[in-house]
């Protein structure tokens, strides 16, 4: 049985990949927007959006685990992204992490720039453990 609920709300078109309500009782978690920085803070995947992807989840993944949580526990993450083209490469890693039965409610922004030109994409998460 899921600590979390996810309901259906009427009038809302079915989310893909992505679920519109998440709702739970615990202690909440915020992760900081995450960007393809390894341990050294070198960027991984220069121009490449998947591999960028793969990096930012590891954070993310790295971040839930010093908070005592998993990606079970998270209840969203937001997307901003230099080009929303980038998406199937963010989904595909997220996949990776999260239950796709199941997935966090999501946001996805195209925005500008990020802190570097560097960046592609900047994901942050929300959990509850």
């Amino acid at each position: 049985m899921s600590k979390f609920s996810f309901p259906k709300p009427d009038g809302v078109a079915a989310g893909n990949g992505y679920s519109h309500v998440v709702t739970g009782a615990g202690q909440w978690v915020a992760i900081a927007g995450q960007v393809a920085l390894d341990a050294e803070g070198n960027f991984v995947g220069a121009g490449d959006p998947g591999a960028q992807a793969r990096q930012v989840f590891a954070n993310l993944d790295a971040c839930l685990t010093a908070a005592g949580a998993t990606f079970a526990d998270v209840v969203k993450l937001n997307f901003y992204v230099t080009d929303i083209s980038y998406l199937p490469a963010i989904r595909a890693a997220r996949d990776e992490y999260v239950d796709t039965s199941n997935p966090p409610a999501s946001t996805a922004v195209q925005v500008v720039a990020l802190f570097k030109p560097e960046a592609l994409i900047e994901i942050e998460a929300y959990a509850v453990v």
